[in-house]
């Protein structure tokens, strides 16, 4: 009924997930690379039972809140796709978006804060990871992956990383091609190079590589490689391999082994030092980490005095660390080996007397620990996109006395394990969104809720 046909229409708002919103007979439109308030001419592309997909065709009268973007490519990498909005708009945004999938999913009305900005817009990206592959010519391609699809756009100047991370990996692809190393190509299953990671450090400026591989074995082209690089740039601090053999989209593998120089690097804010290891997580934005960590950490100041904190899936010990001086003892559980030694490592180097390493299975860890009775004033998890399990939730709520601060990078599985939450006792007491990731629809949403049972 709808497919092929065109239609002019106006953007109400962004949604989750980044695209604008528009109406044709109340039936809902999605549109990517809109903005509110735009006119379109659209293409209607799918058609489902309850909702539209549209492509542009022309956009009729550009919204108050549309700019050029600064990558070129914005239109088509599927990595920052909001830079045609204003910033101050993009945090409105934001700010809405949270609140509606919060409400939506809670079915209750909460006070969502003002997003708070990131410190710099661009350059931000202290972690890049680029696939890889390799054209029939023979010509390494690395970026990020066309929106919605496997076809990767090569990547020459990202404006969200640091520019010496541009400059690094064309030199990279030139000398893959020039020393014969061959790129990963997805439809086979074959060639050596899958991904290219990056790891910056905000304050020292050092980096080091993750090579990919789709291999159980260094390639001693990759030592060569290696080696030209570290002469090359004094900033690379490190080369390592991961290997990779799975036949997934999984970028890693368990395997990272060290090529030269260093397997980790040292991150610093406010004086606070971090170890951070190639497999170890740390935040993408570290600007804006030391915000969420300064506000977590007011948070808790302003609840409990000298509280008992659990650290879940703990990391480093980022959260750990930067709340020991305000608490009483922190626990921190992390299940990722060299995470974990990171974090025994940290607290030494910033000596924090009361702070404890608990590596292992988190599951098995917090039964022991709800097992021995032992409660904390004050719970915080910081959980991937895919949220926290229904059973991680139940141990947390067993394990929490008066506060659960739940951190993430997700706003629709924040709302579906705050629906959980609320349902067993504990209530939403104070909302933030951080604008981790400028540019994009994503959000770091902070939520604090209060155990009223």
């Amino acid at each position: 009924m709808y497919i092929n046909n065109e239609y002019t229409v106006k953007v109400e708002k962004m949604i989750n997930e980044g695209d604008g919103l528009a109406r044709i007979s109340s039936l809902p439109v999605f549109i990517k690379n809109a903005c509110s308030d735009d006119v379109l001419k659209i293409k209607i592309i799918k058609e489902n039972k309850n909702y539209l997909t549209a492509e542009i065709k022309e956009i009729i009268e550009p919204s108050q809140y549309r700019v050029k973007p600064l990558c070129p490519l914005s239109s088509i990498c599927g990595s920052c796709s909001w830079q045609h909005i204003k910033y101050e708009r993009q945090l409105i945004e934001k700010q809405n978006i949270v609140f509606e999938t919060i409400k939506n999913i809670t079915q209750n009305n909460y006070i969502i804060e003002k997003t708070i900005p990131s410190p710099k817009t661009t350059e931000y990206r202290c972690k890049v990871q680029y696939p890889v592959t390799e054209k029939k010519s023979g010509r390494i391609v690395s970026g990020y992956y066309k929106i919605d699809s496997h076809e990767l756009v090569n990547i020459k100047y990202c404006p969200m990383q640091n520019p010496v991370i541009n400059d690094i990996n064309e030199f990279i692809k030139t000398e893959i091609e020039r020393l014969h190393i061959s790129g990963y190509k997805e439809k086979s299953q074959t060639g050596l190079i899958r991904h290219i990671i990056y790891r910056y450090s905000n304050n020292t400026k050092e980096i080091i590589i993750i090579f990919v591989i789709n291999s159980n074995n260094i390639d001693k082209r990759l030592k060569i490689l290696s080696e030209i690089l570290c002469n090359k740039y004094e900033a690379i601090k490190g080369i390592c391999v991961n290997y990779n053999t799975q036949k997934t989209n999984v970028i890693m593998g368990k395997i990272t082994e060290k090529i030269i120089g260093n397997d980790y690097y040292f991150e610093n804010l406010s004086g606070i030092k971090y170890k951070v290891s190639a497999n170890s997580f740390f935040q993408v934005n570290p600007d804006c980490a030391q915000i969420i960590f300064n506000k977590v950490k007011d948070i808790v100041a302003e609840r409990v005095k000298t509280p008992t904190i659990l650290d879940a899936y703990s990391g480093v010990s980022s959260f750990g660390i930067w709340l020991s001086d305000i608490a009483h003892k922190v626990v921190c559980i992390e299940e990722v080996k060299s995470a974990s030694n990171d974090a025994i490592e940290n607290i030494k180097i910033n000596n924090c007397k009361n702070v404890e390493i608990i590596n292992g299975d988190a599951a098995k860890s917090f039964n022991e620990l709800i097992a021995k009775g032992v409660k904390f004033d004050i719970s915080i998890t910081d959980p991937p996109r895919k949220g926290c399990s229904t059973e991680s939730l139940k141990n947390l709520i067993k394990l929490t006395d008066k506060y659960l601060i739940y951190i993430s990078c997700n706003v629709a599985t924040l709302a579906r394990d705050m629906k959980f939450l609320i349902e067993n006792s504990f209530i939403p007491e104070y909302i933030q969104p951080i604008d981790m990731f400028p540019n994009t629809y994503h959000v770091e949403t902070i939520a604090v809720l209060k155990n009223v049972k």
